[in-house]
């Protein structure tokens, strides 16, 4: 699997150098960052132009691209054992997915479940999330139904993020494991699977606007409910 883009790389290296098999440099770097690439004890090559936008598929690579160990999705029982879980539904985009994933490290969240699709890009999720899902637990459970189904029998709250819900400044869920559900951005969570969240919230917006990007969406909610 290859990485790429100079923070994707610098979290490979701080946070699991184990995981890296080789770095690669496509510019001239500053002694100080060469010399943080050189202490993980990996093989360092140089790259031509060409041969770096092929490893990067064309994409800005910033001059620093990885060979790591394959990053695989976690087995659904680390999602069902953490206190507070994220679920996105029917998203395919990658950069939302990433975004949200970045978003739900750093608040706290520990685990994102991806649901309603059979399978996504884990090499895109990882780039566009800053490297943060190289270390946050990420499942597949394609049936949302079910994946809801699981939560909610070993305890946790449901809860969704609808146009239809409530203001989240009135909830409180302390002390309760927490399952956040955001749908895709053209249609929402599915309205059947509304039907069995415990709690729908809202994000109330000025000037009659009423929609948000599903990863800023996320990120609100995340933050007003942990």
């Amino acid at each position: 699997m290859i990485i790429f883009g100079k923070q994707v790389v610098l979290y490979a290296i701080e946070h699991h150098p184990d995981q890296i098999e080789t770095i690669f440099i496509a510019k001239e770097l500053d002694k100080r960052l060469f010399s943080t690439l050189k202490k993980v004890g990996k093989p360092i090559e140089r790259l031509d132009f060409k041969k770096a936008q092929a490893l990067s598929r064309n994409q800005n690579h910033q001059g620093m691209l990885a060979r790591i160990h394959d990053r695989l999705f976690a087995d659904r029982k680390e999602a069902l054992a953490s206190d507070f879980a994220v679920m996105c539904v029917g998203l395919s985009d990658t950069g939302n997915i990433g975004a949200i994933v970045r978003t739900a490290y750093a608040l706290g969240s520990q685990a994102v479940v991806i649901s309603g699709v059979k399978s996504i890009n884990l090499e895109a999720v990882i780039r566009t999330s800053g490297g943060a899902a190289l270390t946050m637990p990420i499942c597949l459970m394609p049936n949302a139904y079910e994946g809801v189904e699981m939560f909610a029998q070993r305890g946790f709250l449901t809860i969704g993020g609808s146009l239809n819900g409530r203001d989240p400044k009135s909830f409180s869920a302390e002390n309760r494991k927490k399952l956040l559900i955001v749908g895709a951005e053209d249609c929402g969570i599915p309205k059947r699977l509304e039907a069995r969240l415990d709690v729908l919230l809202a994000i109330p917006m000025a000037h009659g606007f009423n929609s948000l990007n599903v990863s800023a969406a996320a990120a609100i909610l995340i933050d007003r409910i942990r």
